[in-house]
């Protein structure tokens, strides 16, 4: 794989802050991932919420009338340090087996209790290839 030069971003664009999902219910979906994730969660004057993925960007979850139809466009990949009992939590809270779109071995695919995809991928191998900032710098 080879491995591009970062472009040079325009000086108003600061980082990413947060994902955005819309969904039915924001403070349930929140509390969903807020679980599974182990990270604290708010939920807004207007019943919308976010959780404070700790290493990460928030996740806001935002109310809309309309129910998810299709296959996600965008969807969350979760690091697991042990695939087996992240996804076997993720079931517990909720969570349904997505066969579907996925049924590898290199990663697993779910469904959250609003029918969103998202995956569990892998603990990173040694010498596996992982770019983060500081990789930038070496």
């Amino acid at each position: 794989m080879d491995m591009h030069d970062a472009p040079e971003a325009p000086p108003s664009v600061h980082g990413l802050a947060a994902i955005a999902v819309d969904c039915a219910d924001p403070a349930a979906l929140a509390e969903f991932y807020a679980r599974l994730l182990g990270a604290p969660w708010v939920v807004d004057e207007d019943g919308d919420a976010s959780v404070y993925a700790l290493g990460g960007p928030n996740l806001d979850f935002l109310r809309v009338p309309e129910a998810k139809t299709v296959k996600n466009r965008l969807h969350l990949d979760l690091r697991a340090h042990d695939l087996d009992e992240a996804v076997e939590t993720a079931l517990a809270l909720g969570a349904t087996r997505a066969p579907d779109v996925y049924d590898g071995d290199r990663w697993v695919v779910l469904r959250d209790p609003e029918g969103n995809e998202f995956c569990f991928l892998r603990q990173y191998d040694a010498g596996e290839l992982y770019w983060s900032p500081d990789s930038r710098r070496s």
